[in-house]
Order: C-alpha cells, then sequence, then structure tokens
C-alpha cells in the first residue's frame, strides 16, 4: 500500500554491520537488483527502502534520497543520497539530482545561506537600533521578513546537523520549524507587496487600525495555522525519510509526503507569488506615472530608468519573485533553474541589506551618524 500503482520486481536485499549503525556515508551504496520478470515495456522503475518509522510503526516504501541509476530489462542499479540544497524547499519534481550537481548545489546553499544570514542580522542590529529608521511601517514589516528569512536559513543550515542525530522527535521538529519560517518568510513577503500597493497605488482614503499588529497576527499566526493542522492529521508528514537505525539514507528532515508539500507549501507559494506578481506589476507602473509626470524634461532620463531599475530589482528581491525559478525547474533545464533558485534565494538576505541599508540614505546617514567616527562622522544635524 506504500506506493499505490506500483509492484515489486526484485528480490530485497538488506545489509548490515553487527553492533554498528552504518549512515551519513561520503559516498552511497551502490545496489545491483536483478528483476524477477524482464521489463519488456520500459516501465517506470523506482527504487525504494523499507522505512520501519512510516504507517505508525508499521513500515513502508520509501523513496525520499534514493536514485535509480541506471535500469534495463534484466536489473536496476540503485544508490541513495540526501538531499541537503536549498532547492529541495520548493523542488516541484522532488526527485534527487547527481551527485556532481547536489555537492556543487549544496556549497552553494551552505555559502549563500551563511552570507544571508550574517547580513540579515546586520540589517536587523541596524534598524533595532537607530529608533530613526524604524519609526514608519514599512521598516517594522522589513524587520519582520528579515526576522522570518533569518530564522529560515539559521534551521536550514543547521537542519543536517541535528538530523545526524538520529532522533525522531528532534527531526520533526526541525522539519516543523522549517516549514514554520519558510510559510512565515512567504506571508511577509506577500504582505509587503499589499503595503506597498496601499502606499502607492491607494495612497488617501485607507486607514488601517492597529495595521502591523494585524500584520504580525497574519504574518506568523497564518503559518502557525497550517503547522497545526499538519500534525494534527499525522506528524509524521515531518522527517529524514527513514527513521530506522539500520541505514537512514536521508540526512534532511522536511515534508515525506507529497500531497502535504504541494498543498502546504506550492500551493500556498503559488497564490502568494501570483499576489505578488500582481502587486510588483501595479507598483512599478505607478512608480513610473508618478516619475513621469513630475519630470517634465528628458535630458535625465539615464539617470530615470538606472533609478527604475533599482525599484525593479529591489522590489523583486524583497517580495521573493526569485523564488519563482523553482516552477522552471523541469525536465532537461531542472538543473540550471534550480542553481539560479539555490543562488538568488540563499543570497536573498544579502540583497535585501544591499538595497535597503547600503542604498538608503536615511539608513546610511543614521549609521555615519551613530557608528562612524573621524571624518565618516556626521552630525545629527547635518
Amino acid at each position: 500500500d506504500s506506493l499505490t500503482m506500483e509492484r515489486l520486481n526484485t528480490y530485497v536485499v538488506s545489509a548490515s554491520i553487527e553492533n554498528a549503525s552504518i549512515q551519513n556515508l561520503n559516498e552511497p551504496v551502490t545496489v545491483t537488483l536483478h528483476h524477477i520478470d524482464q521489463n519488456r515495456g520500459n516501465a517506470a522503475v523506482h527504487c525504494v527502502f523499507w522505512d520501519f518509522g512510516k504507517n505508525n510503526g508499521l513500515g513502508g516504501w520509501n523513496t525520499s534520497g534514493c536514485e535509480m541509476e541506471y535500469t534495463d530489462m534484466n536489473y536496476t542499479i540503485c544508490f541513495c543520497n540526501h538531499l541537503t540544497h536549498f532547492g529541495v524547499l520548493l523542488d516541484l519534481a522532488r526527485t534527487e539530482v547527481d551527485v556532481t550537481h547536489d555537492h556543487i548545489l549544496t556549497l552553494i546553499s551552505y555559502a549563500g545561506c551563511g552570507a544571508s544570514s550574517l547580513f540579515l542580522g546586520i540589517t536587523l542590529m541596524a534598524y533595532l537600533t537607530l529608533e530613526k529608521v524604524r519609526r514608519d511601517n514599512p521598516s517594522k514589516i522589513l524587520l519582520n521578513l528579515c526576522a522570518a528569512l533569518l530564522m529560515l536559513n539559521m534551521v536550514f543550515l543547521t537542519n543536517s546537523w541535528l538530523t545526524s542525530f538520529n532522533q525522531p522527535g528532534l527531526c520533526i521538529i526541525m522539519a516543523m520549524l522549517l516549514h514554520y519560517f519558510l510559510l512565515a518568510a512567504f506571508t511577509w513577503m506577500s504582505l509587503e507587496s499589499v503595503h506597498f500597493y496601499l502606499a502607492l497605488v491607494k495612497v488617501f482614503n485607507v486607514y488601517v487600525p492597529k495595521y502591523i499588529l494585524k500584520c504580525c497576527i497574519a504574518g506568523w499566526g497564518i503559518p502557525a495555522i497550517v503547522i497545526t493542522l499538519v500534525l494534527i492529521i499525522n506528524k509524521d508528514f515531518y522527517g529524514n525519510g527513514s527513521l530506522s537505525e539500520s541505514h537512514p539514507y536521508s540526512n534532511f528532515c522536511w515534508i515525506q509526503d507529497n500531497t502535504v508539500f504541494y498543498i502546504s507549501v506550492v500551493a500556498y507559494f503559488f497564490l502568494i507569488f501570483l499576489i505578488n506578481t500582481a502587486m510588483f506589476i501595479t507598483v512599478l507602473l505607478q512608480i513610473h506615472s508618478v516619475k513621469t509626470r513630475t519630470q517634465k524634461t528628458s535630458r535625465f532620463w539615464k539617470q530615470g530608468v538606472l533609478q527604475d531599475l533599482k525599484s525593479a530589482f529591489s522590489l523583486m528581491f524583497l517580495l521573493g519573485l526569485t523564488w519563482g525559478f523553482a516552477f522552471f525547474a523541469w525536465g532537461a533545464v531542472r538543473i540550471f533553474f534550480l542553481y539560479l533558485f539555490s543562488i538568488f534565494n540563499t543570497l536573498q538576505g544579502f540583497f535585501i541589506f544591499v538595497f535597503h541599508c547600503l542604498m538608503k540614505d536615511e539608513v546610511v546617514k543614521q549609521c555615519r551618524v551613530h557608528f562612524c567616527w573621524g571624518r565618516f562622522r556626521l552630525s545629527d544635524y547635518s
């Protein structure tokens, strides 16, 4: 019942070493399985292992982390590897990439998440320390978005390490936290886009009492509701592919059930992506419209184009539109878009720091007032 519409076509092979738990291997074990019946119709072949933790301890077949290396009519070669690259968070294909690309994507993911964590921490400290730059609502929303992204990066970076302790309860907690902060980051990106719409398009006739409080309830509360529902239905939707002590092939705690993944992550993000894309286009058109009305001469058109590009890139990273690369990671171009996905999204925190600290005049001014000395220091009344 674990894999519907499929049947076992090889003998089951098991390997163990007495008094030892074999896991976290640098190179996967390769297993060659001979078919009981020849695969003359070139039917799809899946490599699986027996997951003792599925179906409330009854066990079941699991494909997580296992990859079919080669198959023909008579036999299939399988090996298993863990998923650790950032793209796995929103990889619609839900299948392994080859070992070389997996290692490169993993390095990119860890380097990018590490850099983003550093710059998100700097951005948070700057906005929290400088009272004058955090007074307005956009800054408060940005603070919450940075907090969600920072926690997402930290949980991702520690996931594999904590999973190596092979504690099912800890694994469920890590997968749940990763899921929560991912959804929280998406939600705050959406709230950011709604705020831009209200501020730049509606402008007048919009007053929302206790605006930031309501944003916080939505930004942190809606993801909590989704996580709670998943836990109520079945906490074992979270896991690391295998809860057995013999050989947990996967070394990354995440959502194991495809249906839950597509509903609670992909569908959730797709809705937010549509909202943010619509707001992104509307806001850019509004900015362009305002600038064409105010700039009567065309001498500075180059400067205007550069400003428009700056606004577009700033909004694109702030609203998380680069996460949309996941929708193109299919078929022949899957690896290419996984690279784009991993590079741009792990560095989202860095881009936020660049656009909303380094390139924001008021933040730079306040930093020079409070943190610089000598000729770089500004008077508070400059």
